[in-house]
């Protein structure tokens, strides 16, 4: 005995280390599978309706005098801005069900990082939890848990913030 205490539980299970998903990582054949999914899922669903009804409404805002065209080149600068954001902004809202899909894949390196993943992000960077002491995944560790990123960083003083004056004499 090295002198200090077991307290975990007999029956506890050891959680598995986190895979890492790096820019070499090779997804398995049903990852591809699913990105090729959440692509097609996403395009179709997502950013064709939304791109065409960004265009629609750019052009009668157009129409109504709302907007206006451009001397040259009329409405269609407006019309492909309106279609470029309706796109990316599909393609944006589509992470959140993509990402759900990955979690439930069962032997999947990238699900699994998924998953573990939201735990640690359940509270802000640098900001303390306290994890309740029924958690039996955590067992051995403090009760006091911070992110990587805060243990690097000291205490910074903690200022109040200085009231903003418009008016260059108010100094």
């Amino acid at each position: 005995m090295n002198g200090r205490a077991d307290f975990r539980e007999p029956n506890a299970e050891v959680p598995r280390p986190i895979p890492h998903i790096g820019p070499d990582y090779i997804p398995t054949e049903e990852e591809r599978r699913v990105f090729a999914e959440c692509n097609d899922e996403s395009f179709w669903f997502r950013s064709v309706p939304l791109a065409a009804t960004s265009m629609l409404i750019t052009q009668g805002l157009i129409s109504k005098g709302i907007l206006s065209s451009h001397p040259k080149y009329g409405s269609i600068p407006k019309l492909i801005l309106a279609c470029i954001m309706g796109y990316f902004a599909g393609k944006l809202s589509y992470v959140k069900t993509c990402q759900e899909k990955f979690k439930k894949l069962e032997n999947s390196p990238l699900g699994e990082a998924l998953r573990s993943g939201q735990a640690r992000r359940s509270s802000p960077p640098g900001h303390y939890y306290q994890k309740s002491k029924y958690d039996s995944s955590v067992s051995g560790q403090s009760s006091f848990v911070t992110s990587p990123a805060a243990d690097n960083i000291e205490m910074l003083p903690h200022y109040e913030p200085i009231p903003f004056s418009s008016s260059m004499n108010e100094s």
